[in-house]
């Protein structure tokens, strides 16, 4: 299945490398390709993970980092909607 990214989520992504990419150029790249591997996941098995409890969303962590995915399918399309650190309040699916 194809998988697409929202903005926000594309947003997401980039805030999270560069941020770990400042304190670890090695860290950013481990993390950067577990995040990779999820959504291939996503795009091969689009009813993986877990519900997150909105709507039609579907939650995953990136391999053994705090990171969580959220997607969606659309249209014969999975929609990367958010990626965060797991450690934040529960995402609401809103802003």
């Amino acid at each position: 299945m194809r998988v697409r990214y929202t903005p926000r989520a594309r947003s997401d992504l980039e805030a999270i490398l560069q941020y770990i990419d400042q304190r670890s150029p090695l860290g950013a790249r481990k993390v950067k390709r577990a995040i990779q591997k999820t959504i291939e996941l996503v795009g091969e098995f689009p009813e993986a993970g877990r519900r997150s409890g909105e709507q039609a969303t579907r939650v995953l962590p990136a391999g053994r980092y705090p990171y969580l995915i959220y997607w969606t399918v659309e249209g014969g399309e999975a929609w990367i909607l958010h990626i965060r650190h797991a450690r934040r309040r529960p995402w609401q699916g809103t802003g």
